[in-house]
Formats: C-alpha cells, structure tokens, sequence
C-alpha cells in the first residue's frame, strides 16, 4: 500500500471524514483527520494497519445524513471488536454521501466498480457500503448484508434491518437495536472476508436480528489467531503500469492464493452460468441447429481426429472466455493507470477463471444438445452413402466428436453474438457470498 495515504498516528478504531465535496464516485478530494485518531493508544509501530473505507449510498430524495452518521457510528462501534480480536490498527474514512439513480433493490455487485475505483485510489484495505435500498441475493432474497471474501467488499443494507418481515412497525435508524444489531452483522460479514464461517461460533453465528442485543458479540478464541495471521497480511504492495508487469503479477498472486480462488470457484456455480444469461445460450444453440443437419459440419467433424478437436475446443473455449472479459470491462480496476494490488488481482483471475467453467458449462450444454439430435433425431444411416466418407459407418466415438466440433462452433457464437446481458449477475454468482 502506498505510504503517502496513511497517517501513521491515527487511533484504531476513530473515523477520517473525508472533506466536503468528495462524493463516492470521486475519490481524489482530501481527507482531514478526525481529533480523536490523532492519539495511538496501542502505541505498536509494528502493528498492522488497516484502512477502511465507507461509502454511503442512498436513494434519491432522502437525507442522507442520518444514514451516514449511522453508518459511522455502526463501523466505529464494529472495528472495536475487530480491533480487540486482531491486535490490529484499524482506521475508518467515511466518504461523502453519493445518492443512487432510483431505489429499486440492488445487488451488491452493483457497488463494485466504485469500491474497487476507492480501493486503488485511496487506498483502502476493505470498503463498507452502506445503502438504505433492499439488497438481493442471486436468488432474489431479501438480506441485510453480504460480503465478497475476494473482492474484501461488505455491504449492509438498513432496510432490513429496520423493517422486519411480518411486521409493520418500522424502527427507528438511530434506535439501540437497529445500531448494535448493524454492529454485529459488519463484524459478522467481516469475519467472513477473513474466512471465518458459522461453524466457528461466537459472532460468526448464522446472524439474526435480536432486539435486545446492546453489544457486538466477540470472536471464539479458537478464531482469533486466525484472525491475527491474516491480517498481517491484508496491508500488500502492488503494480501499477506495464501490460506485462500486470500479466505476470496475476500470475504470481493466483500462485501465492491458489485455495482462495478454487474455493470462490467451487462456490459461485459457474457450470450453471449459462442458464442464467439466455442471451448467451441462445447465440450458442441457434446456429449448432443448423450446422448439425449440415454436410459441410459433418465432414469436417468426421474428418478431424481427436486431438484436434480437443485443442480446438480448449482454444475456442480459452478465447471466448477473454473476449468476454475485455469486452464486457468485468476486470478491475475500470482504469488502467491505476494501482493494482493483490487481492485486487485475485478478483480478476477468479473472474477469468469463472468465464472459462462458465464457457466449458455453456459447451458441455450445447454438446448435449448436439448429441441427443445424433442419437434420437438423426437418420441413423444417413451418413453411410456419403461419398467423403471412407468407411461406411459412423460410431459413437465419431457421433462425439461431431458433437463436439458444432458445439466449439457454437460457444465461439455465444461469446461473439451473445454477449454478456447482465455482467453485475456474473459478478455477484462469482464474487459474493449468498447468504450473510
């Protein structure tokens, strides 16, 4: 991290209110510091610092101050806990309000782009976002928060907080209970940015709002040290020009946290991606339905051997999955001048890596397709009085391959006319949590 945007005598659980005028989605203006950071009372050098920024994003119409002084009061009542469990130095900055288009429910993926933008600019270690609009999951729950491990971005949601489901009654946002219930979900959703989980008690209990809690439950000693460890990590340099700088620093880091991709993989259901963008699996199947009653398909495919048509299909899928990146800007940060840190990097590559289970999702799909057509609808002794054909049988292995030739086809179809409809669903399949 840059050494120029952290004050080295700040207390660890005080708030930096940024300046007037520094909106979300501008983060170049200056920053002053609160009076009650100016005193370290660790008084560690050694220790680790970590900055936190917040960002308040509200609907249209609305006062906006009573939701930024909540979302102050929540992150300095929660980095006291995480402060306590970490031996850390935490410092918050709180961003000027910055009001959203309408107040329709958002996904958290939807406030990406301007945490990381503030990531790299600042930078921040974490970002807070803090919105009064209802946040979905991927299955169009109602939550009160997620967080995304990765991407180290939670977002909390005062809506649910405020209305409970049955009931009409809607509590105040300053009331004790909504506060310290907000309190404990930050340091809950937190605790799962650090690989916490439910299993490990304590605060990292599945959350639920309880209106008599007046405190942030603490973390199990068992998680602490765990805690502790990664958090001397989270403060990490970075890289930031050089096309082939960045390439290989991606690679180094997918190296360093090989186990932090794989398990953001095996969680965000990228084989079943397709399914969810029918723009893109129809730009697939249409044109594989025509080449597959096509002669042309089928001496090509027949005439290939195996080898080929695998590295055919590897390559087709390989190159699909970068066009989709670069076409449909899914890489951060949105501007290349800037910074690139690590976890930054490993955004980018579990978004790669997603697109290309994705692809193989969306080939295995077509194929399938393909192969019920060969089998089920096909005239089974079509091919045989084919004059390119140099033995009079087609097997099953040839049936395959076939299959597979159209589908490459296919996918590359998918990729190129498709597109991507809505790349904030592939972020949120890929980089949030589903559940709090």
């Amino acid at each position: 991290m840059s050494d120029g945007a952290r004050s080295t005598d700040s207390k660890p659980t005080g708030v930096d209110q940024e300046s007037a005028g520094s909106a979300i989605t501008n983060g170049d203006g200056a920053e002053r510091l609160d009076p009650l950071t100016v005193d370290d009372q660790r008084g560690d050098e050694a220790a680790p610092q970590i900055d936190v920024g917040v960002l308040i994003a509200h609907s249209p119409g609305t006062n906006a101050e009573p939701l930024q002084s909540f979302a102050e009061q929540m992150t300095r009542d929660g980095v006291d806990e995480l402060a306590a469990a970490t031996d850390a130095t935490w410092r918050v900055h709180c961003a000027e309000p910055d009001p959203l288009t309408d107040a329709a429910p958002r996904r958290p993926s939807e406030f990406l782009d301007e945490a990381a933008l503030h990531m790299v600019k600042r930078p921040y270690d974490l970002v807070v976002v803090v919105t009064d609009v209802p946040l979905t999951t991927r299955e169009e729950r109602t939550v009160e928060g997620l967080a995304s491990p990765i991407a180290r971005v939670v977002v909390v949601s005062t809506r649910r907080l405020r209305r409970r489901p049955g009931r009409e009654t809607v509590q105040a946002l300053d009331s004790a209970a909504v506060h310290w219930n907000a309190a404990t979900l930050l340091v809950h959703l937190f605790g799962h940015v650090f690989g916490a989980d439910h299993d490990d008690g304590g605060v990292m209990m599945p959350f639920s709002f309880d209106p008599s809690r007046r405190s942030v439950p603490r973390f199990d000693a068992d998680i602490t040290q765990h805690l502790r460890k990664i958090t001397t990590r989270i403060p990490e340099e970075g890289v930031s020009r050089g096309r082939l700088r960045r390439l290989a620093f991606h690679a180094l880091s997918l190296a360093r946290n090989p186990w932090t991709v794989v398990s953001t993989l095996l969680q965000s259901r990228a084989p079943l991606l397709p399914f969810s963008l029918p723009r893109l699996s129809t730009a697939a199947v249409t044109p594989t339905l025509i080449l597959v009653f096509s002669a042309e398909a089928w001496d090509v495919g027949l005439n290939l051997t195996n080898r080929t048509t695998t590295l055919f299909a590897i390559g087709s899928i390989i190159a699909a999955a970068v066009h989709l990146l670069y076409v449909q800007r899914l890489s951060f940060p949105r501007e290349r001048s800037q910074v690139i840190t690590e976890h930054m990097a490993l955004v980018n590559v579990t978004v790669f890596c997603i697109l290309v289970v994705a692809m193989m999702g969306l080939f295995v799909l077509v194929g399938s397709i393909m192969l019920l057509i060969e089998l089920a609808v096909f005239p089974p002794n079509l091919m045989t009085n084919w004059p390119s054909l140099e033995e009079p049988t087609v097997g099953f292995t040839d049936l395959i391959r076939v299959g597979g030739f159209i589908s490459t086809l296919g996918v590359l179809s998918g990729a190129l006319a498709g597109g991507i409809e809505n790349r904030m669903a592939l972020r949120h399949l890929a980089l949030f949590r589903d559940h709090p």
